[in-house]
């Protein structure tokens, strides 16, 4: 009985320490991460800094660039600016204003379209004529649809968003294994349940991608959009910076739209990984 009891100790302890081993091998893997990642960002900055004060030219022109340095200290400037700040956040308003339409709308229409053939017969023909035209050029007809700029804007940035997230619901939809309806409708699932437990649950992993492909296609169409027709928003304050000859100020609004879409995109990547416990994405080395 003793002899048991020390066997199923022993036992406890070593796969303690097999688990303690496996955490230290992961926590260290995520540190290398970051370190590569970290220094990558680096050398980088490096390259601007040494081309930008040399005055290099490698087939692109670093003379007018302005350095890192600088853009520091017109961040170190504007950070602390209302205008700024301002800017900002009028370009995360209408980027999730119109993000969410766009979500609800190219999931919900995804999901139909891909699950009844009815349905994309009548949908799919006006939508594929819809969707080779650029954002940019519904700018002019958005501010004669729409009676203020703001809601042309938020608009421009629907459709950037839109069709990637359509596409990528129905794609999801159709490569889901039909012997998983068949299965929830043998066991007496209606419509209902075979929407909220099977096809959203299968579609999810394609419907995350097209969220994150969907964010930086509307960042794009947004800024565009702030550029030709905005009085707010951080494309603007590009635009402004460059008709006023401010070089340093549009690298810090270029910088500021990568950092904030960046930061979008993750923000939809570990939702998604939160709402998909199930699923990790493979072919990783």
């Amino acid at each position: 009985m003793n002899q048991s009891i020390q066997l199923e100790e022993t036992e406890l302890e070593s796969f303690a320490a097999l688990n303690a081993a496996k955490d230290v091998s992961r926590w260290r893997r995520r540190g290398w991460t970051i370190l590569i990642r970290i220094l990558s960002l680096l050398l980088c900055v490096s390259f601007w800094q040494v081309a930008s004060t040399y005055h290099w030219n490698l087939g692109i022109r670093f003379e007018f660039v302005p350095t890192p340095t600088e853009v520091f200290h017109s961040v170190a400037e504007m950070v602390q600016s209302p205008k700024f700040v301002s800017n900002v956040r009028s370009s995360l308003f209408r980027i999730f204003a119109g993000f969410f339409i766009a979500a609800v709308l190219g999931i919900g229409l995804g999901l139909l379209v891909g699950r009844f053939k009815l349905a994309g017969n009548i949908l799919m023909p006006p939508l594929e004529v819809l969707r080779p035209i650029p954002a940019v050029a519904w700018i002019p007809l958005a501010i004669l649809m729409f009676a203020t700029a703001e809601e042309s804007m938020v608009y421009i940035t629907f459709i950037g968003a839109f069709f990637p997230i359509l596409l990528a619901t129905i794609h999801g939809v159709e490569s889901l294994d039909p012997r998983y309806l068949y299965a929830s409708q043998t066991l007496g699932a209606g419509p209902r349940d075979i929407f909220r437990e099977v096809l959203l649950p299968g579609a999810m992993p394609s419907i995350i991608t097209g969220l994150s492909i969907g964010m930086g296609t509307s960042w794009f169409s947004l800024v565009t959009a702030e550029m030709i027709s905005g009085q707010f928003g951080v494309g603007y304050y590009t635009w402004e910076a460059y008709t006023l000859q401010n070089y340093p100020d549009i690298v810090l609004g270029m910088i500021t739209i990568g950092v904030l879409g960046m930061g979008s995109s993750y923000l939809i990547k570990k939702t998604g990984y939160w709402l998909m416990p199930w699923f990790r994405p493979g072919g990783k080395t």
